[in-house]
């Protein structure tokens, strides 16, 4: 189950950054290529991923007998 979480947050966090650069501008190509709103919502996609991950690795293993 942690391994997946953290390709979730890794996904969120890629995915996101992608957003942030054609909500920008910077990546071209796209209807989605400057235009904010998409700068916006990557924004909270790479919070999410950052709190998705930080929450993974900073969690307990399971014990086990």
């Amino acid at each position: 189950m942690r391994r997946s979480r953290l390709v979730v947050a890794t996904v969120l966090l890629l995915v996101g950054l992608l957003w942030i650069g054609q909500g920008m501008g910077m990546v071209a190509g796209s209807p989605m290529s400057g235009q904010s709103m998409w700068a916006i919502v990557g924004g909270v996609l790479v919070v999410g991923g950052l709190i998705v991950g930080a929450r993974e690795l900073t969690r307990r293993p399971p014990i086990r007998s």
